[in-house]
């Protein structure tokens, strides 16, 4: 019986140490799957980084866009092109490339204009020019057609006589009922003077008169 419970006491502490054992291996992470788990599986990005990785992209986009502009405006505007003494050889900012930016815009506007008013006035010119032109062509030709004619025309120095003596006698009236002591008294006494004084039987009668003295002096 002495051999017996020795028996089970060996039995029962054997039982014992491999309960034990079992547990702790239990309790042991098994690091072999796990590392084998780990590196097949790839690591997977989330929304949020996603969102965050686009955001920065576009970002980045936009501010290269923003410095290409920049540069084409320097490269384009004639006055970024001239540095400063003040600045030197130091890179010019954004607000200063702006504002040379808009000062060329303004002062291309403004030769646009004067270019456009030059064109005007030659094509003003220009047709005055053909005027005259097709005048003297037709001079030319009843020149041609009668050699004879324009022997006893009137004189220049003639015709401006009688102008003179017309216009004299118009300024005479035109003085004697026009005030000029303000704008309105003269817009005023102008349409009055006009009525009176420009009716054609008198326009006539003026012309008459200085025809008739300039007659008298040439004969």
């Amino acid at each position: 019986s002495a051999l017996f419970m020795e028996n089970a006491r060996k039995g029962s502490i054997v039982s014992r140490a491999n309960s034990i054992g079992s547990t702790s291996a239990s309790s042991v992470p098994n690091t072999d799957d796990e590392d084998s788990d780990y590196h097949q599986e790839p690591y997977k990005e989330s929304y949020k980084d996603r969102r965050r990785r686009a955001h920065t992209q576009a970002e980045q986009k936009r501010r290269d866009a923003i410095k290409k502009g920049y540069d084409d405006l320097q490269a384009i505007v004639p006055t970024c092109e001239q540095q400063d003494f003040s600045i030197g050889s130091q890179k010019l900012s954004k607000a200063i490339v702006l504002q040379k930016t808009i000062d060329y815009i303004q002062f291309l506007h403004k030769e646009k204009k004067k270019q456009e008013e030059e064109v005007s006035t030659l094509r003003k010119d220009v047709m005055a020019l053909k005027i005259m032109k097709v005048n003297y062509e037709q001079i030319v030709k009843a020149h041609q057609d009668n050699p004879n004619e324009g022997k006893d025309q009137v004189s220049d120095e003639v015709k401006f006589n009688v102008f003179q003596g017309i216009m004299d006698s118009l300024f005479q009236s035109f003085n004697a009922s026009i005030s000029v002591t303000s704008f309105q008294e003269l817009s005023a006494c102008v349409f009055s003077w006009i009525e009176e004084h420009c009716k054609p039987q008198t326009l006539r009668d003026v012309v008459i008169g200085v025809l008739h003295q300039m007659k008298s002096q040439l004969y």
